[in-house]
């Protein structure tokens, strides 16, 4: 059912999953679109992101942010237009960024929402290479990787919106690029289009022998988004110093447990220690400045401009395909920043 001015769709958390998201997981509600009141404003979704944190958000865990509850609408950052206004600074038409959710209605009173005005270029990369993903890829690198010219980075999701801005700023600041994605057109994307030096497809048989004959002089700055197999193979090549920002380990998301396989903790921390490594998690947008994200907007729009950055969107339509769509996300099935087109 598409989008109408009727209804409002909204997508819930039906169960916690064990494991992978199923269909039980999440399920279709339909409510009353609602109405606005004293300084608040009704938004109409346009496109919803998808994004691996959200996996995160299904579990009754300590963590970062709140779980969802049973019932609740899943989080995400969407672009929206606004419907109608009581709020000062906000009018019918305009487009904004705000964290409404699965849904195709919500009720917004301005917290933590950006104008984007009537007529955005791109709109939809506000939930991307201008937004969330792109500003992750800018300070995780820059400001905790410290990349220094003549330096090896290697990032994984290579061809998702965070290793892809990664790769590409890594060579903009004079450093040898190695990217690691699945499979032969991921990676052919990556070296022809991005400009990476190179790209290891992380299904083959020998991929770590792959990644050792890449990196020739040791990695000195490894930017960590996948966790698992990858970064297995990259610990025995991480030179004396190095960095390590970590994003996400989205290989383990779906993990009831602890992972198959040998105990990998002594091999990790021992090689943190022998190589005297710099590793740090970092949640964007709580370990770095309003400066930062200035200096990253600023920045980001320039070599989008001067076509220095590429940037590829994975657009899913219909709110009803979400679920699917993530579990497709999830399982490194995206080509690019995944979009749900909800109500263009």
């Amino acid at each position: 059912m598409p989008q109408t001015s009727e209804i409002n769709r909204q997508i819930v958390l039906n169960e916690r999953p064990k494991g992978e998201p199923d269909a039980n997981t999440l399920r279709i509600a339909t409510t009353e679109v609602p109405v606005p009141g004293a300084n608040e404003m009704l938004v109409r979704t346009v496109y919803l992101s998808l994004d691996p944190y959200m996996r995160g958000r299904m579990n009754d865990a300590k963590s970062y942010a709140e779980p969802v509850s049973i019932g609740g609408v899943m989080t995400a950052q969407v672009v929206a237009q606004v419907v109608s206004s009581n709020l000062d600074g906000f009018e019918a038409g305009d487009y904004i960024l705000s964290g409404s959710g699965w849904q195709d209605y919500a009720i917004s009173d301005g917290t933590e929402v950006m104008n984007l005005g009537k007529s955005p270029e791109n709109p939809s990369w506000a939930l991307g290479i201008l937004g969330m993903p792109g500003y992750t890829a800018y300070a995780g690198l820059l400001k905790i990787g410290e990349p220094k010219p003549g330096e090896t980075v290697v990032v994984a999701a290579a061809a998702g919106p965070v290793g892809a801005t990664v790769g590409q700023i890594a060579k903009l600041k004079g450093c040898r690029v190695v990217g690691i994605a699945g499979g032969a057109e991921k990676c052919a994307h990556v070296v022809e289009n991005l400009g990476f030096d190179a790209c290891i497809d992380h299904t083959a048989v020998d991929f770590a022998d792959q990644l050792k004959a890449a990196c020739p002089d040791g990695i000195d700055v490894y930017f960590e988004n996948v966790g698992g197999k990858v970064l297995y193979a990259v610990l025995p090549l991480l030179n004396p110093f190095a960095r390590m920002p970590v994003c996400g380990i989205v290989a383990w998301y779906n993990l009831p447990g602890l992972p198959d396989g040998p105990d990998m903790g002594p091999a990790i921390m021992g090689t943190l220690l022998r190589m005297k490594v710099k590793m740090q998690g970092f949640i964007i947008f709580d370990n770095f400045t309003r400066e930062v994200y200035e200096e990253f907007r600023r920045n980001m729009m320039g070599w989008l401009q001067d076509g220095s950055i590429k940037y590829k969107e994975h657009m899913v339509d219909g709110l009803e395909n979400a679920p699917e769509a993530f579990n497709q996300l999830l399982g490194g099935g995206n080509f690019g920043k995944m979009v749900v087109n909800v109500g263009v």
